[in-house]
């Protein structure tokens, strides 16, 4: 394993372990969305508040392997720099698309910060699921608020 490759898995495993954004807040959320990857059992619940265009907090629970909730919680840390919409919607599009490129594309560390760990998941189909279950309940949400 590279340097850098053990880099990224000691960051997935310190947000699988210290999630950011765990813990569903208040009621006052514009947009619930709750997933399940029917395959491994992973499921995840997000919750979204919005002020205006921006995304005011999102927050979120769920029980799964290290890869989803690492997932979640770097999602949460970049939506915590208060994302708007148009921006939110590129993220996840972005993320997407690394997601499918089976390693060919990375995530550029500026734009997606420690989710740039993720890059190498896009490797292992069977893994792919699981990094995107939050960013599709993330997306979900943003459609219902």
């Amino acid at each position: 394993m590279s340097g850098l490759e053990s880099l990224y898995q000691e960051l997935i495993l310190d947000h699988a372990k210290n999630r950011r954004g765990f813990g569903l807040a208040g009621s006052d959320a514009d947009a619930t969305s709750h997933q399940r990857n029917p395959i491994c059992g992973d499921e995840i619940t997000v919750r979204v508040r919005m002020e205006g265009d921006r995304v005011a907090s999102l927050t979120w629970e769920g029980a799964g392997c290290s890869i989803s909730q690492a997932s979640a919680s770097m999602l949460a840390e970049l939506a915590a720099e208060g994302l708007d919409r148009t921006g939110a919607e590129r993220l996840i599009e972005g993320f997407r698309e690394a997601m499918r490129s089976k390693g060919t594309l990375e995530l550029d560390e500026e734009e997606f910060g420690d989710a740039t760990a993720l890059s190498g998941v896009s490797k292992y189909t069977a893994r792919v699921k699981c990094a995107m279950l939050s960013w599709v309940a993330f997306e979900d949400a943003l459609r219902r608020s």
